[in-house]
Parts: C-alpha cells; structure tokens; sequence
C-alpha cells in the first residue's frame, strides 16, 4: 500500500475499501464548502457511493498511472490529493486536491504540493505537471503561484459545476523549472 510521509504532521496514505467510511464523513461533514468548487460531491450520498471508486483509484496506482490519497494531518483525515493519469509518452501529469475547510491556512496543502513535486521530478522522472482551479477559486490559485508554478491561460467555461460554467486557469511547472526554485520552497 502507498503510504509516503511529507513531514512530521502530514503523510499521504493510499486509499483503501476500510477507509470508505472515514472518507465520506471528511466529505459530508464540508459538503457546503466542497460543493461551491467540486461537482461529483452531491453524487457522494453514503459510504457505499465510495465502492465503485475506491477500486479504479488502487488500480491506477498499481498500473503506474497516478493515484488518489488521503492526506493525513496529525494522524486525521483532512482531504485528498492525487496526481491524475500519467502520460508517460509526454512525461506529464496534473495534481488535484481538496482540503476540509478546518484544516485550511495551515500550509497543509502547500507542503504536501511540494514533497509530490520531489517526487515527480526526481523519482518517476516527469518534465511536466499541472494543477487547474477555477480563476474564483482564489485560495487555490494561491498554492501554484507561491510555488512558482507558470500561468498559461484561462479555458473560458473550462468546468460545469452544477448550474452554470467556470473558467478554469491552467499553471504548469516544468522540471527545469523545480530544478531552479524547488529548493528554495
């Protein structure tokens, strides 16, 4: 099973069926606070929603194509983070996340962000990795303009979330790019 530490407060923990349970009461207990940015949340109604899901996550692990963790803060549950499809080809992959809204302001994600750019760029050997957020999104947008991640453009009515369009801003940081400021993150 994936586990992988990212300091002494936060480690990233691959999820697994027993874990259905904890998961959906991390996402019930902020459906509000998630719903305004993610769209499948009002398809999570109960624990059993997550057992179809839970399966293609572990499968695109162990077919190196990415996965979905849990991020763990002091032991808790506080969100998700995962690194979506793998293409190998173009060396490339985007980051997606979610936080509880508790668990916000603390460098949580941040930091988490940063470990998994270590790991792209110096273990599976990426070039490329993205990270999408609504342009209202403006605490998310924050996370990959202090890493250093580049603006490339705004998909003008990238996403439907619920009852209207979103424009979503697209950031990209390149290897070469970590190589020159991770370090200093």
């Amino acid at each position: 099973m994936f586990s992988f530490k990212v300091n002494e407060d936060i480690s990233l923990e691959l999820f697994q069926q027993h874990h259905k349970e904890e998961l959906y009461e991390l996402i019930d207990s902020n459906r509000a606070h998630l719903r305004a940015r993610l769209q499948w949340v009002d398809k999570r109604q109960s624990p059993d929603d997550l057992i179809p899901i839970i399966p293609i996550w572990i499968r695109n692990y162990a077919d190196n194509n990415g996965f979905d963790a849990g991020i763990r803060f002091q032991g808790k549950l506080v969100g998700m983070i995962g690194l979506h499809y793998i293409d190998w080809k173009t060396k490339s992959t985007s980051i997606g996340y979610f936080l509880s809204e508790q668990a916000q302001g603390k460098g949580i994600v941040t930091s988490t962000i940063i470990a998994l750019l270590n790991y792209v760029f110096t273990e599976l050997e990426l070039n490329r990795v993205e990270i999408q957020c609504a342009v209202t999104n403006s605490k998310s947008i924050r996370i990959p303009e202090r890493l250093g991640f580049q603006k490339e453009g705004v998909k003008r009515d990238g996403q439907w979330l619920h009852d209207h369009y979103e424009d979503i801003v697209t950031y990209s940081m390149l290897a070469a790019d970590w190589t020159q400021i991770g370090t200093d993150s």
